[in-house]
C-alpha cells in the first residue's frame, strides 16, 4: 500500500510565477496535457449542447405533478455550486425553499413532496447517488443529471425518474455550465425559474466571447485572465461578491483558485465581510505589512518584496432581476462595494473589481465567471503546474477509501 508521502514527488512547478510562460503558447500548451483551457473555451459550447440534451429528456411528469414543497440540490464540487446557482436565478420571489445539499443523502425532512435533483459530472458521486437512494426511498420526486451510462442514470432509470445528460467533453472542474442548465430547465419545468431560450443564447454568446479574449494566443496586455492571474501571483486572494449572484462567482472563483492554481484564498458575501473579515485588511498581510514598509527603499526593489500580501478582488453586479420592484438593497451593495474597495486602497492592498454585464441574471453570471476561471489556469501555468493534475486529490482519495485488509 502506497505510504501518504508517496505521491509528493508527483508536486511539480515553482514557487514564484514567471510571466514569460504565459506569453509562450507553445509551452504553456504543452505544460496543460489534460487541455483544462480548451475545455474552458467550451463552455458556450456547453451551454447549447446541455440544452440540447434536457430537451430531448421527458420532463414533462415534472409539469403534470405540479410544484413541490421544496427542492433539494445534491451534489459535491462543481456539480454542488449549481443548487446556489439555481437559487439566485430563482431570486427571492422563488415559491418554494431550493437548499444546496453537499453530504451524502439528504435532509431528515425530505419526503413524497419534495423534489431532489442528484447532480454528478462523472454520475458516481457517492453524494449524489445517495442522494438518490434516499429520495427513492421515501417516495420524493427525482431528477438526476450526469454522464451517461452511469451509476445514477440507472438509479434513475429504475426509479422511473427523468435523467439529463450532460456534455462529457469536459473534466467536472470545467463543467460548470454543462451541469448547470439541465438544473435550470428542471427547474423551470416545476415552474420555479424564469429563464428562456434566449438567456441561454446569450448566455453562450458571452462566454464565446470571453473565452475568445482569454485565449491563449493573446498577450498578457490584452488578455484580461492573464493579467488578472498575474496580479494574483504570490498573494493571498480574497474575492468578495457585492450581491448574492456575484457571491456566487466568488465562491466559483475560490474553487478554481484552490484546484487549478493551488492558493489559498477566501471567498464570501460582501455583507457578511463587512461585520468582520474586512478587519483583514488591517492585519498582518494588509495595512500592517504597508505601514511597515520602507518609504526610502528603491521601487524598483519594492516591487520584488518577498512578503506575502492580500490581494482583494471585488465581484459587482448592480443588475436587477424583472420581479424586483425596488432598488435600495441593490443601492445598499454597491456602496458596500465602493466602501471596501476604498478601504483596501488606503491600506494600500491592491484591488481588481470584475463588473458583471449583460440582461438576463444567467449572462451576467457568466460575465463573472468566464475571466477568473481562465485566470485560475493561467495563474497555475504561470507556476509550471499543470492545472489538470493535482496529486493531494488522488491521494486524499486513497486515504479516504484503503483497501480492504489482507490486499496490499
Amino acid at each position: 500500500m502506497a505510504g501518504p508521502m508517496d505521491g509528493a514527488t508527483g508536486v511539480n512547478g515553482h514557487r514564484i510565477a514567471d510571466e514569460s510562460l504565459l506569453d509562450d503558447e507553445k509551452t504553456m500548451l504543452a505544460n496543460d496535457p489534460g487541455g483544462m483551457l480548451r475545455a474552458t473555451a467550451s463552455a458556450g459550447a456547453q451551454v447549447r449542447e446541455s440544452a440540447a440534451l434536457a430537451a430531448e429528456a421527458d420532463l414533462s411528469m415534472l409539469e403534470d405533478e405540479g410544484r413541490p414543497r421544496a427542492v433539494v440540490v445534491a451534489g459535491i464540487g462543481t456539480a454542488g455550486l449549481t443548487g446556489n446557482i439555481l437559487a439566485t436565478v430563482a431570486g427571492h420571489r422563488c415559491p418554494v425553499p431550493i437548499i444546496g445539499h453537499r453530504s451524502a443523502g439528504v435532509p431528515g425532512w425530505v419526503g413524497a413532496a419534495d423534489v431532489v435533483i442528484a447532480v454528478s459530472a462523472s454520475g458516481r458521486s457517492p453524494e449524489a447517488l445517495a442522494a438518490a437512494d434516499a429520495a427513492a426511498r421515501r417516495g420524493a420526486r427525482l431528477v438526476a443529471i450526469g454522464n451517461p451510462d452511469s451509476e445514477l442514470q440507472a438509479m434513475a432509470e429504475r426509479a422511473r425518474a427523468p435523467f439529463i445528460p450532460v456534455p462529457r467533453r469536459a473534466p467536472a472542474r470545467a463543467s460548470l455550465w454543462g451541469l448547470t442548465v439541465p438544473v435550470l430547465l428542471a427547474a423551470r419545468a416545476l415552474g420555479l425559474v424564469k429563464v428562456n431560450e434566449a438567456d441561454f443564447a446569450e448566455t453562450a454568446t458571452r462566454l464565446d466571447a470571453d473565452a475568445e479574449r482569454c485565449r491563449p494566443g493573446a498577450e498578457s496586455f490584452v488578455n484580461p485572465a492573464k493579467s488578472l492571474a498575474l496580479g494574483l501571483a504570490g498573494s493571498i486572494p480574497i474575492v468578495w461578491g457585492s450581491s448574492p449572484l456575484a457571491t456566487v462567482a466568488a465562491r466559483r472563483f475560490a474553487d478554481t483558485l484552490a484546484a487549478n492554481a493551488r492558493y489559498p484564498v477566501m471567498a464570501g458575501a460582501l455583507g457578511e465581510a463587512g461585520r468582520g473579515r474586512v478587519g483583514l485588511l488591517d492585519g498582518v498581510f494588509g495595512g500592517l505589512a504597508e505601514s511597515q514598509r520602507d518609504i526610502f527603499a528603491d521601487p524598483d526593489e519594492a516591487d520584488d518584496d518577498s512578503r506575502t500580501r492580500l490581494r482583494l478582488v471585488v465581484m459587482r453586479d448592480g443588475g436587477l432581476n424583472p420581479e424586483d420592484e425596488a432598488d435600495e438593497p441593490v443601492a445598499v451593495e454597491e456602496r458596500r462595494a465602493d466602501a471596501v474597495v476604498t478601504l483596501a486602497e488606503r491600506r494600500g492592498v491592491r484591488c481588481d473589481v470584475i463588473t458583471a454585464e449583460g440582461g438576463s441574471a444567467l449572462e451576467r453570471l457568466a460575465s463573472l465567471v468566464a475571466v477568473p476561471d481562465f485566470a485560475s489556469l493561467y495563474l497555475a501555468l504561470a507556476h509550471g503546474l499543470d492545472p489538470m493534475a493535482v496529486p493531494a486529490i488522488n491521494e486524499m482519495k486513497e486515504l479516504s477509501n484503503p483497501m480492504p485488509e489482507g490486499i496490499q
